[in-house]
């Protein structure tokens, strides 16, 4: 046990060595200078006796011998020397120090080698001996001044963040692997991202330049449409994600049952585009599916009323376009129920128009309060009721966009087992607003056809997914017993907040099964490393006093992946979370590692990538055309329909004209 005491009788035992080593040097000084010292008459008989008896013991048989024993006991005071700690020394410092002393301590005999005057000779062996001595016993008191026992150099905490992770390749029928690597104790070990249930859906979170696409996205297409999916690509820069899945599904087509269908829906490059109607009579089967349609199309175009839903003058636009979506589905069986011919029908003169919808009586409960405020002459009230749904709608009326949109090479039930296909529509971020709004209707559509029993499996990838308003809860809710596998391509949680409000954003960040993140930062940051989690980490403290250093270490859950590591990874760097099945447990769910991309072969074989074929010859004369047959169109239902009420007595009372 250390008590004062102890420590007390240490401190003399140590002094008395240290005493002992210097008389042994100031005897050899004596013995080996004794000519210097008789001229100064520092020697006397006693001395001379008791100096022969001392030799006697062989002390100074040889010249180095004292000399070394002096050394030895100094040696042995400086072990035991606990000097006051200084965080300033360092090892090469009094290493020099004890080095240089033992040089001038030994080589001082050279000094003796010199013929000169004796008292000189003796003064300057004996000054630089002592300077050696001196020198060597500083060094050694500089070593017990050092810090041994310091803290970790991990700076960053990096070592203490790592965590083991899934090594295993954990494949199946539906799964997306991508190997990757991570570092763990200080090595780094390959391992495997195994999203074994894409059917709980996958979130890819990354600012932009984090991979998302390079490192996630393009591997869930690659290998879904290997494994036989159906498919659905929103690409947000076509043709970037699209040409991906064409050249993919020509390596691999033979692997399904019934090779697919590829189509791709393209409002800037009319050759390599189909045509698409999205408002296809045959699947829209009741009312409700033209409320959904209207409210789609309309939030898409006006982004800031997703988060007035239920005002008056949100809701009353919405159920003018459904009124006129529905009648043009009834009309001769849908003959002309398209989103062009919709946008034409709400151009037209109110008289006309609201005689020929007030024919129709599955839209009488949404048309009629219309109907009363043109009767009544409020036309403040009625303009501002319709006349937002028809500015709106205005934006889309292009040729380019009637052309694609009045067609029918294509329907979106691409998970029909007989005629499966795969399809990518693409945006273009310089009109986002106009091309997003009618691609939302598009995957709204084509989310409630294909949410359905007995449907093969599909896989629908959305890459910068907030661009579009499009309801995807219920999908990601429900669609996982229906084989529907969805992966969400999102910037940031704001992002999607911005688009969607608090509330919906919140639902679709929380629902996912699967996460994969890059950098982000802020909130974002924050959620994502507190669902990874915490794990046990090692903490270290020291303390340091006159004598000694000690270190406290003690374990606690800290978070494995810091929201500051988040915000600074490195481009193909992610975290995240897998989810497993019932019979396919995960123990290790949690990632953070580097997604392993063979650059090389990716680049080849991107260098041999096809582009998209072309589908046929556009001219500027057949889109002319096809837009000025639409607005022909609709003259001719309104005035067929007129003539039809105007020649019968018994429906003339329906025809509306304000005096």
């Amino acid at each position: 046990m250390q008590t004062g005491e102890n420590d007390q009788a240490m401190r003399k035992i140590l002094d008395m060595t240290r005493l002992i080593s210097m008389v042994l040097l100031l005897l050899h000084f004596y013995v080996v200078c004794y000519g210097a010292f008789a001229y100064w008459h520092w020697v006397s008989g006693l001395t001379d006796r008791l100096l022969l008896n001392v030799g006697k013991t062989g002390l100074f048989n040889s010249f180095l011998k004292p000399k070394l024993i002096a050394l030895g006991f100094l040696v042995i005071a400086l072990i035991g020397v606990r000097g006051k700690k200084d965080e300033q020394q360092t090892v090469k410092v009094a290493l020099w120090y004890m080095v240089t002393g033992v040089v001038f301590y030994f080589a001082s005999w050279f000094v003796l080698l010199i013929t000169g005057h004796l008292e000189a000779v003796a003064i300057g062996y004996m000054a630089l001996t002592g300077l050696g001595f001196l020198l060597f016993m500083s060094g050694g008191t500089m070593l017990s001044k050092i810090i041994r026992d310091k803290l970790k150099g991990d700076i960053f905490n990096r070592d203490q963040e790592a965590f083991p992770q899934e090594e295993r390749l954990l494949e199946n029928e539906f799964s997306v692997n991508l190997p990757a690597r991570y570092s763990y104790q200080g090595k780094w070990h390959r391992s495997w991202i195994n999203f074994i249930n894409l059917f709980r859906a996958l979130l890819v979170l990354g600012s932009p330049g984090s991979g998302k696409s390079y490192f996630v996205i393009r591997h869930v297409i690659t290998q879904h449409i290997r494994k036989g999916f159906a498919m659905f690509v929103y690409d947000f820069k076509m043709p970037d994600l699209a040409v991906i899945a064409y050249n993919t599904w020509l390596k691999y087509k033979d692997n399904y049952k019934v090779v697919p269908e590829f189509y791709s829906i393209n409002f800037d490059d009319l050759s390599r585009t189909h045509r698409c109607n999205p408002l296809n009579p045959s699947a829209m089967l009741d009312l409700t599916d033209a409320v959904e349609s209207a409210r789609t199309i309309l939030l898409g175009l006006n982004r800031e009323w997703v988060k007035k839903q239920g005002d008056f003058f949100v809701e009353s636009p919405i159920n003018f376009l459904t009124a006129i979506i529905w009648y043009l589905r009834k009309y001769k069986d849908g003959e002309f129920c398209t989103l062009p011919h919709v946008i034409e029908l709400m151009q037209m003169d109110y008289d006309s128009l609201f005689t020929v919808l007030g024919t129709q009586q599955e839209i009488d409960v949404l048309i009629n309060p219309f109907i009363s405020a043109y009767k009544r002459d409020a036309v403040e009230q009625l303009e501002g009721q319709i006349a937002s749904a028809k500015i709106t709608m205005a934006r889309v009326a292009s040729p380019s966009l009637y052309f694609v949109l009045s067609g029918s090479e294509f329907t979106l039930d691409i998970n029909n087992p007989e005629a499966p296909k795969i399809v990518c529509m693409g945006n273009n971020p310089q009109k986002l607003q106009v091309y997003g709004a009618v691609l939302s209707l598009f995957t709204n559509r084509l989310l409630k056809i294909i949410n359905q029993k007995n449907k093969l499996k599909c896989s629908l990838v959305f890459d910068e997914f907030p661009t579009l308003t499009t309801d995807i809860i219920p999908t990601i809710a429900t669609g996982r017993s229906n084989l529907i596998a969805t992966t969400l391509g999102i910037q940031d949680a704001s992002q999607l907040r911005k688009d969607y409000g608090r509330e919906q954003a919140d639902v679709i960040m929380n629902i996912v099964g699967n996460m994969a993140v890059g950098q982000v930062s802020g909130d974002t940051a924050k959620s994502v490393s507190e669902k990874i989690g915490r794990i046990m980490q090692d903490r270290e403290s020291l303390s340091i006093n006159r004598s000694d250093t000690s270190i406290s270490r003690s374990k606690q859950l800290e978070a494995a992946v810091p929201a500051s590591r988040i915000a600074a990874l490195s481009s193909g760097e992610f975290v995240g979370m897998v989810a497993d099945n019932p019979e396919e447990k995960i123990e290790l769910k949690a990632f953070h590692s580097e997604i392993v991309n063979d650059h090389a072969a990716l680049k080849q074989e991107i260098d041999g990538y096809l582009p998209l074929p072309e589908v046929r010859k556009v001219s500027a004369g057949i889109i002319e055309r096809n837009y000025l047959q639409i607005k022909q169109d609709v003259r001719d239902i309104i005035e067929t329909e007129m003539e039809r009420l105007l020649s019968d007595p018994g429906l003339s009372h329906l025809v509306i004209k304000k005096a």
